[in-house]
């Protein structure tokens, strides 16, 4: 159901379109209805009310001011949890991509979450063609040892 907010928005815009239609169209487009004007109609509606809506709507419910992104619990990186790598994964000193890369961990690889983060970066450990490595892992590339 629409909020009240909305309603309010589109309805301007309505009238908006309305009157830039009266000024800005020859009146013989408005005599019979037609699709031309129920297109301007339409179309300015929404775009107006669009606009207006963006520029007026407080932000959604479930944002925060922050840069951080909302993780739900089963999304942050629990210590010991074990993941997969989905595509070959650089591994890194620290969190970013502007930091030195360790090694490059092939697809299938396993390994175990300590914890800690930051940000999507998670730090890792496992062992890779036979050495213990412990490093900084992107999370868009790690996926859960249980999902398919």
């Amino acid at each position: 159901m629409p909020s009240l907010l909305q309603l309010a928005a589109f309805g301007a815009g309505l009238l908006l379109t309305l009157c830039a239609c009266a000024r800005l169209t020859p009146r013989a487009w408005w005599r019979r209805p037609n699709a031309r004007a129920a297109g301007l109609l339409a179309g300015g509606t929404l775009a107006v009310g669009a606009a207006l809506l963006a520029l007026f709507a407080p932000p959604h419910a479930g944002t925060m001011a922050t840069d951080e992104p909302v993780l739900a619990a089963a999304d942050a990186p629990v210590a010991g949890a074990r993941y997969r790598v989905h595509a070959a994964l650089n591994l890194r000193a620290a969190g970013g991509v502007d930091a030195e890369r360790l090694l490059v961990v092939p697809a299938g690889s396993r390994l175990t979450a300590t914890g800690r983060r930051d940000g999507d970066w998670w730090q890792v450990r496992g062992t890779v063609n036979g050495a213990a490595v412990e490093g900084w892992a992107s999370s868009l590339w790690l996926r859960r040892v249980d999902e398919g």
